[in-house]
């Protein structure tokens, strides 16, 4: 049986997508699908990710220290990444991707004994033939504590509304050109559009700053409730497991919000997700294959 390796690596959403388009392509060629989940994190020292998927449905065994090219495995995969440069795409025994766009290449891919994947692959069409089965994969473990399981309540008897705001940059910048920050002129349109759609909406506010969250939405009082318990990454599973409860969603640029738009798809839920192209280093969005067609775009 061929194997396939998948380095995972970046934060939680990230991850997912790593998971999920290696999962695909290990199912559909009768491959093994084998995780690394540890050299995508050793070096990095400015985020300081840590490996969350522990906390889903995910059968997949761990990659053993010779799987993942120890000892010495930084030189070995430099070397793994030139031979793999030499020879075409559909035979390559290490697919790194290159850029973000879809890369349908991947699809096609038969390997024959062990492959490496390594990248991100940032589109549902890596493995939306095979969604059923990423979904069950990626059943959240449920949080056992009262908190979350309260606002777990209170999102299921409401109709509520998830609202994601990452700050990409402090938030302060959010008027600035160069701001990876969305402006608050999105979100107003997004709030407006549910107010339009939904009676009564409550809320749920998701953020790594909710205080300049808060502040940026100017939402009344009574019509928000502020998640902000979940702290850190080992946590971030638990937060993604309530917005995808949540009965519509209004995304950030951020893979985090679009899993928790995702998982919890359904006909009735209205899902919102920036139109806005950003590029860079701090975050990439509205690049092709990213957003579903049927996502409404503010």
């Amino acid at each position: 049986m061929s194997k396939i390796i998948v380095r995972i690596k970046g934060g939680l959403g990230n991850q997912l997508f790593c998971y999920a388009a290696a999962r695909r392509l290990a199912l559909v060629n009768d491959a093994e699908l084998i995780i690394d989940d540890v050299t995508g994190f050793i070096r990095d020292r400015q985020y300081r990710r840590i490996y969350a998927l522990d906390k889903f449905a995910i059968s997949a065994r761990k990659a053993t220290s010779i799987e993942r090219m120890e000892p010495f495995e930084r030189y070995r995969r430099g070397v793994a990444k030139l031979f793999a440069q030499k020879t075409p795409f559909q035979n390559r025994k290490y697919i790194q991707q290159e850029g973000i766009d879809l890369d349908s290449r991947l699809l096609e891919v038969k390997p024959n004994g062990t492959v490496y994947i390594d990248g991100l692959w940032q589109s549902e069409m890596y493995f939306k033939d095979v969604e059923r089965i990423i979904k069950d994969d990626l059943r959240i473990i449920s949080p056992v504590d009262s908190v979350n399981r309260e606002i777990a309540r209170k999102i299921t008897s409401c109709n509520s509304v998830c609202i994601h705001v990452r700050w990409f940059d402090k938030p302060k910048t959010v008027i600035n050109v160069t701001s990876h920050n969305l402006e608050s002129n999105y979100y107003k349109r997004a709030i407006q559009h549910i107010l339009d759609k939904v009676s009564a909406p409550h809320f749920f506010i998701f953020s790594d700053d909710p205080i300049s969250a808060k502040k940026l939405l100017a939402l009344p009082e009574n019509m928000v409730t502020c998640v902000s318990h979940n702290v850190g990454d080992e946590n971030a599973y638990a937060d993604l497991w309530l917005m995808k409860q949540c009965h519509h969603i209004i995304t950030a640029n951020s893979t985090f919000s679009w899993w928790g738009a995702w998982l919890g798809e359904s006909d009735s839920k209205i899902i919102i997700t920036p139109g806005k192209i950003f590029s860079g280093t701090s975050t990439a969005w509205g690049f092709s294959g990213l957003i579903p067609d049927r996502w409404c775009l503010l």
